[in-house]
């Protein structure tokens, strides 16, 4: 099992936790606006920081956008959290915040993107897509298991292998 195993199930609930609780600010449940620690406090001042982050965008557009983007959010933060699909939600997650970090850099400057940590979010869950599986999740739970006797993954294979050659 090891850290690696540990490292992305942590990866995933942090990413997943971090799209949900701004979904959740979104709808006021952290207070209303201009409370502390609060970003949005409400849907219109976040439709309203989506258009400062896509100046590109016409208006009528704007809260479509900001719809479209709460949904991904929200769906991609369930999926990481029950860790289902966890290679297309961490691909997809990647390119969100990656998007949400261009939009940023535009809107605001390349010095919020990168005090926000946005690339880092983005990177790591590029790097959550690259686990070779998800401990703790539903795609473990779902994932067909060989029978006795039969092939395994090639994966797991050079895993023992590497194992016995390093003792």
């Amino acid at each position: 099992m090891g850290i690696p195993c540990y490292a992305f199930l942590y990866l995933r609930l942090a990413v997943a936790a971090s799209f949900l609780t701004s979904v959740s600010d979104r709808y006021g449940l952290w207070g209303p606006p201009g409370t502390t620690s609060v970003a949005w406090g409400g849907f219109q001042q976040f439709a309203a920081y989506t258009a400062q982050l896509n100046p590109w965008a016409p208006a009528v557009l704007v809260q479509p956008l900001a719809w479209v983007v709460t949904v991904a959010e929200t769906v991609l933060g369930f999926t990481l959290v029950v860790g289902l699909g966890t290679r297309y939600a961490a691909l997809a997650s990647g390119v969100l915040l990656g998007l949400f970090a261009l939009g940023l850099t535009v809107g605001t400057g390349v010095k919020s993107a990168l005090n926000y940590s946005v690339f880092t979010a983005s990177a790591g869950a590029f790097a959550l897509a690259t686990a070779p599986s998800h401990r703790w999740s539903l795609d473990a739970l779902l994932a067909p298991r060989a029978p006795r006797g039969e092939a395994v993954e090639a994966s797991v294979l050079e895993t023992q292998r590497s194992k016995q050659h390093a003792r």
